[in-house]
C-alpha cells in the first residue's frame, strides 16, 4: 500500500519540483505535531494565515455552531446571511474606530426604516482569496472612474491569478504566461519621483501597505502620505493591499494606521480567516454600488462570504480584540530583534520588519536555505520570500509568548551554528 508521501507526490498537483512535503497530523497554537512525537514550531504561520494561532478554540467554537445551522444556501450578495451580515458590520466598526469616523466615506444618508438615523455608507464584497480579492477590487476601481490604467510597484506580490501577476515586476513569474492584462505601469515603492506617473487617466494604484515577498520593506510615511494627495488630485482610486500585513499582523489591526492615510479600497485576506478560507476587498457603498448594475451581477463569487468562514473571521476578530493581542506585539518584536540582529551573529547581515511581520537576511540564498533545514530537523518551520530570497521569513502567530519566543531563536541560532560549519 503507498504512503500518503506517495500518493501526494503522485496525485496532488506539485507547486514546485522539491516540495517540503511535511506531513502534519495536528496543529494547535504554534505547533504543528507529526508523526513519531515530531514537532515543529510555525514561526510563519502558514505564510501570514494563523495569526491566533492554529485552530483556536474560540474559532473553532463558532465553526462548530454555524455547521449545526447551514453551510452554503446561495451565490454571494443573494440572501441575508446573519454570519455575512455580522463580520460586514464588525469590520466597518474597525474602521470607525481606526479613522475616527466611518471607513472610507464621510458621507452619511438617512435610513427610514432606522428611524432617519445616520448609518455609515460603506461596504465588503466577501470572496474566497486574496488573489480574488485583488481582482475584485481592480474591477471595482475600473468601474468606478471609468478609466482603464492600473499601477502597480516593483516587487509587489499580489497574487498569482492574471490579472493580479501583471500588477508585479517580475519577470521571473510573469513571463511564462504573457501576455498578461494590458496598461499596467509601475513605480518604485518608496520613491516620491515616481509619483508623477499617476495622472488623470489612472484608474487605480495598488500597493501593499507593508511590502511581504520583497522581504518586508516599510515605506516612509511621507511616501504613503504624498501617494494618497497624488490619488486625491487625480482622481485616482488608492488600493491598499493589506492581505500579508493586515489583521494584526504589524501591530495594528490594519497597517495603514501607521502612516495616518485612509485608502479608497482596502484589500483583505489570510490572517482575517483564523485558518479558514476568505478573502474581502473593502470601499464606500457609493462605490461598491457599481458592480451591482449596468450590468447587474457585474461581479460574483459562488462561494465568497462562506458562512462557515465568515464565522471564523468574526471569531478571530473578537480574539484580537478581546484578548488584547495587539498590546505587546511591540515588546515581541523587540525581543526578535535583540535576539536576532548583526551583533548576535555575524551570519545574519540585516534585521528588517515592523511588529510581527519579519526579515532575517543571510549572504545568501544557498545559506539560508541550509539554515531553514537544520531549523525543521530542530522543530521549527520557516520560509523564504519569494522576491527576496536570502531573507528568513518570520511571522509567529500574534499569541507567540516571550518564552516561545526565545525557543524559536535559540533554534534558528543553532541552525545558523550547523549551517556555518557545513561551509566549512
Amino acid at each position: 500500500m503507498l504512503s500518503s508521501r506517495q500518493l501526494f507526490l503522485n496525485h496532488v498537483a506539485q507547486t514546485s519540483p522539491f516540495p517540503l512535503a511535511l506531513e502534519v497530523h495536528n496543529a494547535k497554537g504554534i505547533y504543528m505535531f507529526g508523526s513519531k512525537n515530531r514537532k515543529w514550531i510555525d514561526i510563519i504561520s502558514g505564510i501570514g494565515v494563523s495569526n491566533v494561532g492554529h485552530r483556536h478554540p474560540k474559532v473553532i467554537k463558532a465553526i462548530q455552531r454555524q455547521l449545526r445551522k447551514y453551510m452554503h444556501l446561495m451565490v454571494y450578495g443573494e440572501f441575508i446571511q446573519t454570519p455575512q451580515v455580522q463580520l460586514a458590520t464588525a469590520l466597518s466598526e474597525t474602521f470607525k474606530t481606526t479613522l475616527g469616523q466611518d471607513f472610507l466615506d464621510k458621507n452619511l444618508y438617512n435610513d427610514e426604516e432606522n428611524n432617519n438615523t445616520e448609518v455609515a455608507q460603506n461596504a465588503t464584497y466577501f470572496v474566497n482569496s486574496g488573489s480574488e480579492a485583488v481582482e475584485g477590487a481592480i474591477k471595482l476601481a475600473k468601474r468606478f472612474t471609468g478609466r482603464t490604467q492600473l499601477i502597480g510597484c516593483h516587487n509587489a506580490y499580489h497574487g498569482s491569478t492574471h490579472a493580479a501577476l501583471s500588477l508585479g515586476t517580475s519577470e521571473q513569474w510573469k513571463e511564462p504566461f504573457l501576455p498578461l492584462l494590458p496598461n499596467i505601469d509601475h513605480i518604485c515603492f518608496d520613491s516620491l519621483p515616481c509619483l508623477s506617473k499617476i495622472t488623470e487617466k489612472t484608474a487605480a494604484v495598488i500597493i501593499e501597505t507593508v511590502q511581504g515577498e520583497a522581504g518586508v520593506r516599510i515605506p516612509k510615511k511621507s511616501f504613503l502620505q504624498a501617494l494618497r494627495k497624488k490619488c486625491s488630485e487625480t482622481g485616482t482610486v488608492l488600493i491598499c493591499d493589506e492581505i500579508q500585513c493586515g489583521f494584526g499582523r504589524t501591530g495594528k489591526l490594519w497597517a495603514f494606521e501607521h502612516f495616518d492615510i485612509t485608502p479608497d479600497i482596502v484589500v483583505a485576506a489570510k490572517g482575517m480567516g483564523g485558518g479558514m478560507p476568505i478573502g474581502a476587498f473593502m470601499a464606500s457603498k457609493q462605490m461598491m454600488a457599481c458592480l451591482s448594475d449596468n450590468p447587474i451581477l457585474g461581479h460574483i463569487s459562488t462561494f465568497g462570504g462562506h458562512p462557515v468562514s465568515c464565522v471564523a473571521s468574526l471569531a478571530t476578530l473578537k480574539v484580537i480584540q478581546e484578548e488584547k493581542l495587539l498590546e505587546n506585539v511591540e515588546e515581541k518584536h523587540e525581543l526578535f530583534r535583540q535576539l536576532l540582529n548583526p551583533e548576535t551573529t555575524k551570519a545574519i547581515k540585516e534585521f528588517r520588519g515592523i511588529g510581527l511581520m519579519l526579515a532575517v537576511k543571510f549572504e545568501s540564498f544557498e545559506f539560508l536555505q541550509k539554515v531553514i533545514a537544520h531549523c525543521l530537523d530542530l522543530g521549527l518551520l520557516s520560509d523564504w520570500f519569494l522576491y527576496c530570497d536570502n531573507s528568513m521569513r518570520i511571522a509567529p502567530p500574534l499569541i507567540i509568548t516571550k518564552k516561545e519566543i526565545k525557543k524559536a531563536c535559540k533554534i534558528i541560532l543553532e541552525a545558523i551554528r550547523l549551517a556555518e560549519e557545513d561551509e566549512i
